[in-house]
């Protein structure tokens, strides 16, 4: 027994420490608040999790039988490892291309964009145009404004394209603005927590009381909902200055 523990230890480690360094440098890079929550990111790191630094190790743990010949047992370990890096690859894809790039306020709202959100031929056409705010391999997620365009064509096909569920403007990089651009479009957005529509009653009744207690006033227009893969957050700005005053769970 003491052998297929130390067995199941040195795998453990060795998975948790891969998975450490993987999840430490997406989390600290493009996952931080608000970015796992909103991209729902969790089930995908919690499911990663479960096969490369539990199923793997215990699987060693069954296999791993002192009396099996040396050559079996490293056959039957490196089989197990293989798959526990097809997992870890596949998982650490889904999580790359799905990592936060923007957080965009565009008409009435906040909107995460992650990366599979962005059209490969709007964001070559930004990187082309030597956009300071185009989207990059190494590019970190940044607050930006993403206004519908001035012409009346171009306007028309983008509101078009999203009310039937195709792309918008938040997914269009060549439209973004630098976020003080929109200051003044942001402030006219802006309502007091009651008088949102994107939330029940009962979750304003929430988001109502952890202003509250955050000592932020309930009867300014300084609130906007933010848009993420499921519930959106509060987002909460102090109107003179646009600075972001804290970001609220309505569940």
């Amino acid at each position: 027994m003491n052998f297929r523990l130390r067995a199941f230890q040195l795998h453990l480690l060795a998975s948790a420490a891969v998975l450490t360094c993987v999840l430490g440098a997406l989390f600290l890079g493009w996952y931080h608040w608000p970015g796992w929550y909103l991209s729902g990111v969790l089930r995908v790191a919690a499911v990663l999790i479960g096969a490369d630094a539990a199923l793997g190790p215990l699987l060693t743990l069954v296999i791993a039988n002192p009396r099996k010949p040396r050559r079996e047992l490293k056959r039957d370990i490196s089989l197990i490892v293989a798959v526990q890096l097809i997992a870890l690859a596949y998982g650490t894809t889904a999580l790359w291309n799905g990592r936060p790039l923007y957080y965009a306020f565009s008409v009435n709202m906040l909107q995460l964009v992650q990366a599979s959100d962005l059209g490969p031929r709007d964001a070559e056409l930004a990187r082309r145009e030597r956009d300071a705010l185009a989207p990059h391999w190494y590019s970190l997620p940044r607050w930006i404004w993403a206004p519908l365009p001035s012409d009346p064509k171009e306007r028309k096909r983008i509101v078009q394209s999203a009310i039937a569920g195709g792309p918008d403007v938040t997914s269009m990089p060549q439209y973004y603005r630098p976020w003080s651009a929109g200051a003044g479009d942001l402030r006219s957005q802006l309502k007091p927590v009651g008088e949102l529509r994107f939330f029940s009653g009962e979750e304003i009744h929430r988001l109502e009381q952890r202003m509250r207690a955050a000592g932020l006033a309930l009867d300014q227009r300084n609130a906007i909902p933010l848009m993420g893969r499921g519930r959106p957050l509060l987002a909460v700005f102090d109107r003179q200055t646009l600075k972001l005053s804290g970001l609220f769970v309505c569940t």
